[in-house]
């Protein structure tokens, strides 16, 4: 177990803290590790002298040469915890804000298995902050801030601001911390972080102090700050923007709804016999599941394995990236899926022929695609604002872009014949239940209506049913010769 102390020009305040550990606690401590970030007194001085005495315990002191921010200086903490194989690690202020006498309470949690996170509330208790002496500007703000972040994450957090934390670092390096804000926001990302990742947060009500310690926050640009996060948490959850703090999801969702691209192919393979089917590009399975409980023998592939697909599909096989597209997946399948995947391709040409080369006679290939003509991408581009996203058209992964013109192109060079040609429009939750019954709700009637006035602009998704081209002229040769036999008798 180790404790982290960040201090900042606390050479008034850390040697008191420290002292304040109690004294039945210290036995229970592994390391302390005590971070000047930089001060331009003597901190350091006094962390070094306090050290030289300490005996039941190895006390770090780590001096940066440049200021590195409140959440630099976690960072940097948290990597020496997890390189020194600590199990728990606290963090406690250098000011004296946060009482040490709490410490046994803040890792009691952790000890028992009963969380991975604590984080010591000062708003638990009804009126111990302004016993405390908080400020009544920043009670009004920690409470406006916190109620907008819980609507915005689901939590019921009594607060969202407190600097009393004690996490297990087995969580904690689960989560990339590491590409968090240097400022003071980051204790809200690391709660954003352990919420997405679903890990336990036990909060214990910690008195309240404030002293005449000096403040380095700035109020307006925190709030700024914070706000924007649990925001921006929520616009990359829906596949805008690719902040790298926030956790990146293995694989892909299943699209469900009325007239999604995920709709539309389950509704080629209904009502037919029997299929052996490949779903190239199967990600976690979703899509092959769904076509299985239609009655077809589906073989999933992917250079990645993502956990549960094995049971998601009847067989799976790993792609080897070295060894190109072209690989031992088997033929006379049926029908080969390439559900949003030509896109992700560098020769997506190749891989089509290939999938024409595993077919059997009178196979099909089913074809989904986004639309770099929408209007989205065509905004993003023509007001110079163009970036990729964590999915949609512009899914950060995407090698190639297509318009319809382009795909059908590709298409034709691959030697398939459109079979049909279906246009899907925005992912907004398609469908709500009504007191008269199901209806369309009006943003996904307009956005039908204008996808069919115009696909070029407004389908998001092109998702095409194709038949190699020798085998569609052989199947017309045999109608033909059927009628000319018939004629006959």
């Amino acid at each position: 177990m180790g404790i982290a102390i960040v201090a900042y020009n606390a050479e008034s305040t850390l040697v008191r803290t420290l002292d304040r550990i109690p004294e039945d606690f210290r036995p229970s401590i592994d390391e302390v590790i005590i971070l000047d970030d930089a001060s331009t007194d003597g901190t350091t001085r006094y962390a070094e002298q306090w050290a030289s005495h300490v005996v039941d315990h190895t006390v770090i002191v780590v001096t940066h040469t440049k200021n590195l921010g409140y959440g630099g200086n976690q960072k940097a903490a948290y990597a020496l915890a997890a390189e020194r194989g600590l199990d728990v690690v606290v963090l406690l202020h250098g000011d004296g804000q946060y009482a040490p006498e709490m410490l046994p309470q803040m890792v009691e949690p952790l000890v028992a298995g009963e969380a991975e996170a604590v984080f010591g509330s000062r708003m638990m208790l009804k009126g111990a902050a302004r016993a405390g002496g908080m400020p009544l500007y920043k009670r009004l703000g920690n409470r406006v801030l916190t109620g907008i972040e819980n609507r915005m994450l689901g939590t019921s957090l009594s607060e969202f601001h407190s600097g009393y934390r004690a996490y297990a670092m087995s969580a904690l390096q689960g989560v990339p911390f590491e590409h968090n804000s240097d400022a003071f926001d980051f204790d809200t990302q690391i709660i954003v972080q352990f919420v997405d990742a679903g890990h336990r947060i036990v909060e214990i009500p910690v008195p309240t102090y404030y002293g005449d310690e000096i403040c380095y926050v700035n109020g307006t640009k925190y709030a700024w700050d914070v706000t924007k996060d649990v925001f921006e948490y929520r616009l990359n959850r829906m596949g805008f923007g690719t902040s790298q703090w926030v956790p990146k999801v293995d694989g892909y969702d299943l699209k469900e709804g009325e007239g999604s691209s995920h709709d539309v192919i389950l509704a080629m393979l209904s009502d037919r016999p029997p299929l052996r089917v490949l779903d190239y590009g199967c990600s976690g399975g979703l899509l092959a599941e769904r076509v299985r409980k239609l009655g077809h023998h589906v073989v999933g592939a992917d250079v990645v394995e993502i956990p549960g697909v094995r049971d998601r599909v009847d067989e799976f096989h790993l792609l080897d990236t070295s060894a190109g597209t072209d690989q031992d997946l088997g033929v006379d399948y049926d029908v080969v899926i390439l559900g949003d995947v030509i896109e992700h391709l560098a020769q997506p040409l190749d891989s089509l022929r290939q999938a024409v080369d595993r077919l059997r006679p009178a196979g099909e290939v089913v074809l989904s695609v986004p639309n770099f003509g929408h209007w989205y991408p065509r905004l993003r581009v023509a007001t110079g604002l163009f970036g990729y996203d964590r999915r949609g058209i512009l899914d950060e992964t995407h090698l190639r872009f297509f318009t319809r013109r382009s795909l059908l192109r590709l298409v034709h060079r691959a030697g398939l014949d459109v079979l049909e040609e279906h246009h899907t429009g925005l992912p907004l939750g398609l469908v709500r239940q009504e007191a008269e019954g199901e209806r369309r709700t009006l943003s996904r009637r307009v956005d039908a209506a204008l996808v069919s006035a115009r696909p070029q602009l407004f389908a998001y998704q092109f998702v095409l049913r194709l038949r190699p081209h020798v085998e569609s002229a052989k199947i017309a040769m045999y109608g033909e010769a059927v009628a000319r036999r018939g004629l006959a008798t």
